[in-house]
């Protein structure tokens, strides 16, 4: 099957034809995070996504070259280095820091790139293509000194949000009744420098000041990527106003269709409403992780839904990502003990063709729990030779490489909850069951599960334990 992606632009879904792969890798750009406070878990539902669209990518035979951008100039991060009183970069350099550790923690491959907004180099080229901007009549300096697209000069504005630049309203990140734009739609391109900034400006042809957020992706993916790229990835909330000025910014230097498929993942819910601090239902990683979770649980729970599918989290639903990794640390576990080295047949590529269709992971992990149903059911009756859980072996572990789902070093069974379970097998093989009863109950209040099977207990993290 051919890969399919639903594209934004057109709003088909879309045979996958990147530009040349055969003389350079995939061109990606992801929007990454604003670090002005750390990243939520309805930040990493997008980050996920990404991360899905490049392994399965990759899985195809594809090389991918992807940059995520940091941005680390923008009105927030200037407010909350103001209002806590420390440097820009040290204010942003935390948030900095957790976003990769919460990464890591999710499994998430590293991009080849992270371009940070306030590198002196991204800075030149944000400069550099302002100027050309006005050269061509597509921008202009108002009275407040600060630089804006002009947008009746760009016909194609509005075709990617699908909305009548008559009817467009202020995004409200400028203050734009203090000077006379030219159309109230007008983004900024250079903020001109003002108190409230503190030391954070650049020189520039218009005087001191700092970029636009929408010129700074634009500057970063044109000097990494080229003037063209294949996919640009992002939240629905980033296709306005966000991904439409990126648009008209990048083609308005250049000329040139700037990206070639636009893939934007749905809203993240949280029991159905959405996330917010004043709902209480705000989370981040190590929140999540501090009920008891660990990081490929969270990962699953993230990844399970269909990415133009709004996601529902729910703690009821990170106990079912909880049960659905044990089946599969279990059917892993039996295939091992039956396997041997042998000659590896390739089976079927239905899971790789799920994902062919627009990343439809929901059939994906549908037919690797059918399979593990199948074939539990096959080593229940003796039926699954050595070879044969050799083959399953093998296709685990290549649907792995995208998934990345594989119990590891992130599973570590307290030693308190490891003798328990050692003193219930010993009181089991004395068929002391009221004391065997009396320690599973202790096992259970310390947030794990005891199961007994044919190959002996096993732990795993109870779904009340959150």
């Amino acid at each position: 099957m051919a890969l399919r992606f639903f594209n934004t632009y057109s709003r088909e879904i879309e045979e996958f034809e990147p530009r040349d792969a055969t003389a350079r890798p995939i061109r990606m750009y992801t929007c990454g995070p604003t670090i002005y406070s750390r990243a939520h878990i309805g930040n990493f539902r997008a980050y996920i996504f990404e991360d899905l669209l490049q392994r399965h990518l990759e899985l195809r035979g594809y090389k991918v070259r992807r940059v995520m951008n940091i941005t680390d100039v923008e009105d927030k991060t200037i407010r909350g280095a103001r209002e806590t009183g420390i440097p820009l970069q040290k204010f942003t350099e935390q948030f900095k820091d957790a976003f990769f550790e919460d990464a890591q923690m999710l499994r998430i491959k590293r991009a080849d790139e992270y371009p940070a907004a306030t590198d002196q180099r991204y800075i030149d080229r944000m400069i550099e293509m302002i100027s050309v901007l006005i050269s061509k009549e597509l921008a202009y300096q108002a009275d407040d000194k600060s630089v804006y697209f002009r947008l009746n000069k760009f016909p194609d504005y509005g075709k990617l949000a699908l909305f009548d630049l008559t009817q467009l309203q202020s995004t409200g990140r400028v203050k734009h009744d203090e000077y006379d734009k030219e159309h109230i739609g007008d983004f900024a391109l250079w903020k001109a420098w003002d108190e409230a900034d503190g030391d954070v400006k650049w020189d520039s042809p218009w005087g001191p000041g700092r970029p636009g957020w929408h010129i700074e992706c634009s500057a970063m993916s044109m000097a990494l990527l080229g003037d063209q790229i294949d996919i640009h990835c992002g939240g629905v909330d980033n296709i306005f106003p966000h991904h439409e000025a990126e648009i008209a910014q990048s083609e308005g230097v250049t000329g040139k269709k700037f990206v070639r498929y636009w893939l934007h993942c749905a809203h993240l819910l949280v029991d159905g409403q959405k996330m917010a601090k004043s709902l209480g239902n705000f989370y981040t990683v190590p929140e999540v992780l501090a009920k008891g979770y660990i990081g490929r649980e969270l990962r699953y729970a993230l990844l399970r839904v269909h990415y133009r599918v709004p996601l529902n989290f729910t703690w009821e639903g990170m106990n079912e990502a909880r049960e659905s990794l044990a089946r599969i640390d279990d059917w892993l576990a039996r295939l091992r003990q039956i396997a041997k080295n042998g000659n590896v047949q390739r089976l079927t590529t239905a899971f790789e063709d799920a994902l062919d269709d627009d990343l439809n992971i929901s059939a994906a992990l549908g037919f690797l729990f059918e399979s593990i149903r199948e074939t539990n059911r096959a080593m229940d009756q003796n039926k699954m030779d050595a070879a044969s859980a050799s083959d399953w072996l093998d296709w685990w572990k290549r649907i792995n490489t995208v998934l990345d789902l594989e119990a590891g070093a992130d599973v570590v069974i307290p030693h308190e909850v490891a003798q328990l379970a050692e003193e219930r097998e010993t009181a089991r093989r004395e068929k002391n069951w009221k004391r065997s009863d009396e320690l599973r109950e202790r096992i259970s209040a310390l947030g794990w599960e005891v199961r007994d099977t044919k190959d002996g207990p096993k732990l795993t993290r109870g779904a009340g334990s959150a």
